[in-house]
């Protein structure tokens, strides 16, 4: 089994971090936060992690973390995000990119914005991860 790409929690918490300052992070810079060069096996794998990493969120009541993380290219989830059923999940079955999914984009990020900018988002930080 390949070596993880990164802890868990430490991905976690820079994805907390840019949901507390309201942003999206590329994948590229994430990836650049963990001290590794873009290429598409560590995006796969970070992909991966982050789909571990919202299934512990929704398991403890908090918004997904995932959708902050978005090409660089034109600001949205990749394609992995969309399949998972980040849109579906939520009843939208438009376009993965374009103006129509960007601002069903902006709206799920919203949330995660909304929860960690406020007193709920401050407590979860206490929380077990």
């Amino acid at each position: 089994m390949a070596e993880p790409l990164a802890d868990p929690a430490e991905v976690r918490a820079h994805l907390v971090a840019a949901a507390r300052a309201g942003v999206a992070l590329s994948y590229g810079a994430l990836l650049e936060h963990l001290g590794y060069s873009f290429s598409r096996p560590r995006m796969r794998q970070l992909c991966a992690m982050l789909g571990e990493i919202d299934r512990d969120a929704e398991a403890r009541g908090e918004p997904e973390l995932a959708v902050l993380v978005v090409r660089a290219s034109d600001g949205l989830p990749g394609q992995g995000w969309w399949v998972a059923g980040g849109g579906s999940s939520r009843g939208y079955s438009g376009p993965w990119d374009g103006p129509e999914a960007a601002r069903f984009t902006a709206s799920v990020q919203a949330e995660s914005f909304a929860f960690w900018q406020s007193s709920s988002g401050t407590e979860a930080l206490g929380a077990p991860r």
